[in-house]
């Protein structure tokens, strides 16, 4: 079976052509070719797959082989991926994940896509849509207790579960530690993705996640967006900030008139090859 490793600020998956490769079992398959030293390596696989409502649809798995609903990296590697192998030639198109059209914008150098703007959509805050276990109409700047300590989070949706947490230092943060306790929290009914940010100024940010299925990465597009979400609604940044992650930085603007979150970053291809089913 044929794949293409890509990867957008060093978030990087499998990426598999479903127009023409077939699947049986992908849960296995994902987390065979998934892991870093018996596989492929990546956070997860994503199939590129036809659709009745969208130009394509992108079908994400995590690296445990667990379904995901979105992915802001994988959609803009999807974006590129259809593009550079002529799957279409328009550098406008919408592409569905979990149910939800995601429109694109291509920005093309040398008949190559080089870098990818999304329409991400609205973020939910209503708690049982994201979901989070709360009382309140939303989870903004709320304790939480993980091993004994209390942290602040502020709760959003982009398609998939985000916790927010805001900290002096990021840098020294023992994620492989404390991630898989907010992941698994018993406030979290599907689990979540969990974002560790350090506000820089008040358009800089720098974040570090944990996500859920897979563990620490170098950088969630979701994750992202659904930080500079809390940031606004914490008062702390303007509503168009650089986020900062381990592989590169993105940029993410909410339009508040619109209630419309766009995100701007690169994706790019590391090397394809072929792999036994």
């Amino acid at each position: 079976m044929k794949f293409t490793k890509m990867h957008g600020c060093g978030n990087d998956y499998l990426y598999v052509n479903g127009f023409t490769e077939q699947v049986k079992d992908k849960p296995t398959f994902v987390r065979k070719a998934s892991d870093r030293h018996f596989g492929v390596g990546g956070d997860g696989v994503i199939f590129i797959n036809p659709s009745d409502v969208a130009d394509f649809e992108m079908e994400m798995y995590n690296a445990d082989g667990t379904r995901a609903e979105m992915c802001g990296n994988g959609i803009r590697c999807v974006a590129k991926f259809v593009y550079d192998k002529g799957l279409t030639d328009k550098t406008s198109i919408s592409i569905v994940s979990a149910g939800a059209v995601k429109y694109i914008e291509l920005f093309v150098e040398d008949g190559k896509a080089k870098s990818v703007k999304v329409n991400m959509g609205s973020p939910e805050l209503i708690p049982e849509k994201i979901p989070v276990l709360s009382d309140k109409d939303k989870v903004v700047d709320e304790p939480i207790n993980v091993c004994g300590k209390e942290y602040h989070m502020t709760c959003v949706s982009m398609g998939n579960p985000h916790a927010v947490v805001f900290m002096d230092d990021v840098e020294n943060l023992k994620i492989e530690e404390i991630g898989p306790y907010f992941e698994n929290h018993t406030c979290f009914p599907n689990r979540t993705n969990t974002e560790f940010v350090k506000v820089l100024d008040k358009n800089t940010v720098q974040m570090r996640v944990w996500e859920r299925g897979t563990g620490e990465t170098l950088a969630c597009g979701t994750g992202c967006c659904a930080t500079v979400v809390a940031c606004v609604l914490n008062g702390l940044t303007e509503n168009k900030v650089t986020v900062k992650v381990l592989g590169g930085e993105l940029l993410i603007e909410w339009d508040r008139e619109k209630n419309v979150i766009f995100m701007t970053g690169p994706a790019a291809i590391v090397f394809e090859g072929e792999i036994e089913e």
